[in-house]
Parts: structure tokens; C-alpha cells; sequence
């Protein structure tokens, strides 16, 4: 079973990233392969609405100028994921709207590439706005028909300056959880398919 963690904050080391690092740890804590992708600090550019997504349905976004399309067969390859944003203006990065928007239609377009994957939302904020970007992050899970594990306080942080998230002992403990709950799916996702290949195996 394998998580990718995608890092919508342009700074590679920032708070964002540290709250992602701590979810990943808990699940890397239940064997379960894990990677964080520093989404953020590349030039993405938003999604044009061409429709050549739906027309081509070859799993790629039209333009093939960043990394969205590697990111696309990553996803779908995974077992969850966890997409992680600060909060800018009371809501996503730029970043990682494009990231939304784009690999959201390719999923659409061919059939739901992440139907049924587990999925978890991460906002960092200074003082408010968080419960926006946590939301949006969400409706893309739920529109591609993923399965949200739920966590105390909505998966939100509190910082500021470099460092300040390892500060917030509670949003510590928040971010723990997503860790947690998505091992938890995993191995009951995991169980029931192994006890239905086994099921099917005896039948025949």
C-alpha cells in the first residue's frame, strides 16, 4: 500500500510541509509506503477548460509542460492520498487549485481514475480562512468519488513563521490523525478485497 502526500505551498521546508511530514510519519509507522511531493514550488498553469480531456481520454491533461500528468498515473496508482495547502487570501494556494482543477477533469474524463482511493485535506493558516481551503480540498475527493476519513478539528493548523507548525501542540496532534485514520481504511479496504479474492478462490 503506498500514500502520496502532495505539498501545495511554494516552500519546500515550510509549515505545510511539516504538517504533511507529520501525517505521513503515522502511517510510515504502520508499514505503509509513503511520499511527499513538493507540488507547490513548480509552475503549474491552471486548467484552460479546452475539454481535450475528455475528448482524447488518454489519461493526460493536454499540456504536457509540467509535471501534472506523472502526477495523474502517481494518483492513481496509490492506495490514498493526502493534498496539503496553505491558506492565502482565505483560501487555496494557486498552486494547488491548478493541481485540483487539472488532475480532477483527467480523473472525470477517464472513468475515475481515484474512485474509492482514501483521501485527506491539510490546511495551514495564520488566523483564519483554514475551514475554506480544507473544504475545497474535500469537494475534490468527494466529486472523485474518493473516501474521506474524518479527524478532530478538521486536519488545520496554526502558523506563521518557518517552524511554527511543530509549535501548535495541538495541530500536531490533529495532523496525526489523518495518518491514523487512513492506515485504518487502508487495512480494512485491504482485508475485505483479500477475504473476497479468497471467497471467490474457495467457490471456484
Amino acid at each position: 500500500m503506498k500514500v502520496f502526500a502532495f505539498n501545495g505551498g511554494p516552500r519546500q521546508n515550510g509549515n505545510t510541509n511539516k504538517a504533511l511530514e507529520i501525517a505521513l510519519e503515522e502511517l510510515h509507522k504502520e508499514g505503509i509506503e509513503t511520499e511527499l511531493v513538493q507540488m507547490g514550488s513548480e509552475d503549474l498553469h491552471g486548467c484552460k477548460g479546452c475539454g481535450s480531456c475528455g475528448k482524447n481520454k488518454d489519461e493526460k491533461c493536454i499540456f504536457d509542460g509540467d509535471k501534472v500528468n506523472e502526477w495523474v498515473q502517481m494518483m492513481k496508482r496509490a492506495d490514498g492520498m493526502i493534498i496539503g495547502s496553505p491558506t492565502y487570501f482565505g483560501g487555496l494556494s494557486s498552486q494547488t487549485k491548478a493541481f485540483i482543477d487539472r488532475v480532477g477533469y483527467v480523473n472525470r474524463a477517464n472513468g475515475g481514475l481515484f474512485r474509492r482511493k482514501a483521501g485527506a485535506a491539510v490546511a495551514i493558516n495564520r488566523r483564519a480562512g483554514s475551514l475554506n481551503t480544507f473544504d475545497e480540498i474535500n469537494h475534490f475527493f468527494l466529486i472523485a468519488e474518493m473516501v474521506v476519513p474524518g479527524a478532530s478539528y478538521w486536519n488545520v493548523g496554526q502558523a506563521l513563521k518557518p517552524g511554527d507548525m511543530l509549535l501548535d501542540e495541538e495541530g500536531v496532534k490533529t495532523m496525526q490523525s489523518p495518518g491514523r485514520n487512513i492506515s485504518w481504511l487502508l487495512k480494512r479496504l485491504h482485508s475485505i478485497v483479500v477475504q473476497s479474492i479468497h471467497n471467490d478462490s474457495s467457490l471456484g
